[in-house]
């Protein structure tokens, strides 16, 4: 499902003046953004975006959350969320879950029109996927398949235990394009999730060559993740042997980096003869001592078994897990990503909660990307979040695409 809301244009000096927003209402009409398809939505351009200041009154999140309720406009021809879809956004973003699938349940009970529940059904829903709560989430599909005659979302639990007790699977990275010095923040985070999860699966069947730059990255992450005994896998590493194989010359003192990552690569896979024969032409090119051969221990079945989350490394930042208090440099961080990208795709297929905070920095972020003239994309956004993203505005300036 896709929040197809584009970035609003300057208001013109004669706009009316933002009213206020009011609250709709049980049985009012929830926004499109969490119920209409794309073609379905009208296409009215915005007048005007906000500009709030979130940065944390003595570290008071409910002083925040006061200061700035009455600075939160909705210009004419906005549509408006339900209050109670608001509502259970900024309680969840709190991390009150209970006081979030309250607020829900209430709402249902008291809702009769159709796009509003079917917004609602959809945010308890993911509400449940997020807190682990599988036999909740079973008998409510089974109510909501009744009432919509559709299949529900299939269950997934994303819960932080679901993600602790599924650390024997493994992520995988997938590395495509032309390998370069500008992917210095996504290996930053692929050493994260690397760490963080004691396993990682490295794709390199999509990459079509690598820079000395990029090598130096690959190279680091690599000699780091084995470094702290992480469990890494490489698939397609015989793959990335041959491109790089075609970058080195015996006897030419260049690309030293990409020879050191080529004698890295190589101890991936079971050329230890073509590994041998390398290291010797690196010693005299370069009039030092190679790399001995270490291979890695040999990768088990679960290493084999790639978890479905995959970050493509040249095109998409990854926002994960649980993004709250002051803390919010992984969103500053989004601003050197989007440096030479007219499209910036943001993957928020595994990020449980923003809190209100940290939601307004995103904001700011995504505005002035907004109005350097850059499309940012935000991708599998759970309902929960997406909510929070539309109170504090993001829908004005980013598109905001759905989890299934």
């Amino acid at each position: 499902m896709v929040l197809p809301f584009f970035g609003k244009k300057p208001a013109s000096a004669g706009s009316p003046a933002p009213r206020s927003r009011t609250s709709s209402g049980a049985g009012a009409k929830p926004s499109p953004a969490l119920s209409e398809p794309l073609s379905s939505r009208p296409s009215t351009p915005r007048s005007e975006t906000s500009s709030l200041d979130f940065t944390i009154a003595g570290g008071d999140l409910k002083r925040v959350l006061a200061q700035c309720a009455d600075k939160v406009h909705v210009e004419e021809g906005v549509d408006e969320m339900s209050a109670s879809v608001e509502e259970a956004a900024i309680v969840y973003a709190n991390g009150c879950y209970d006081e979030a699938r309250a607020v829900l349940e209430h709402a249902l009970a008291a809702t009769t029109a159709t796009d509003s529940r079917y917004t609602l059904w959809g945010m308890l829903l993911d509400l449940f996927r997020l807190t682990g709560q599988k036999d909740r989430f079973e008998a409510r599909s089974l109510v909501y398949a009744t009432e919509f005659e559709r299949s529900p979302p299939a269950w997934q639990d994303l819960s932080p235990q679901a993600t602790r007790a599924g650390e024997a699977k493994v992520q995988t990275v997938n590395l495509s394009g032309t390998l370069n010095g500008q992917a210095a923040a996504q290996f930053a985070q692929l050493i994260q999730i690397g760490m963080r999860n004691g396993a990682l699966r490295i794709d390199l069947s999509r990459l079509r060559g690598v820079d000395n730059a990029g090598a130096e990255l690959l190279l680091r992450a690599v000699r780091g993740l084995r470094k702290a005994r992480i469990k890494l896998s490489l698939s397609a590493a015989g793959h990335l042997a041959a491109v790089l194989g075609g970058q080195v010359t015996n006897g030419k003192r260049e690309n030293q980096t990409t020879w050191l990552l080529l004698l890295e690569i190589l101890q991936y896979t079971d050329q230890q003869e073509r590994f041998e024969e390398l290291a010797v032409e690196y010693a005299m090119t370069f009039e030092e001592s190679p790399p001995s051969w270490e291979p890695p221990p040999a990768a088990t079945s679960s290493l084999t078994e790639a978890d479905d989350f995959a970050v493509e490394m040249a095109d998409v930042y990854v926002l994960e897990g649980e993004i709250v208090g002051p803390n919010t440099e992984v969103l500053r961080k989004i601003t050197g990503f989007a440096s030479g990208r007219t499209k910036v795709e943001v993957d928020c297929s595994r990020l449980r909660r923003m809190d209100f905070v940290s939601a307004g920095t995103l904001f700011n972020i995504v505005s002035q990307l907004h109005t350097q003239g850059r499309l940012v994309v935000l991708k599998g956004v759970n309902s929960m979040v997406a909510a929070l993203m539309q109170v504090m505005g993001l829908h004005q300036v980013a598109r905001i695409e759905l989890r299934g």
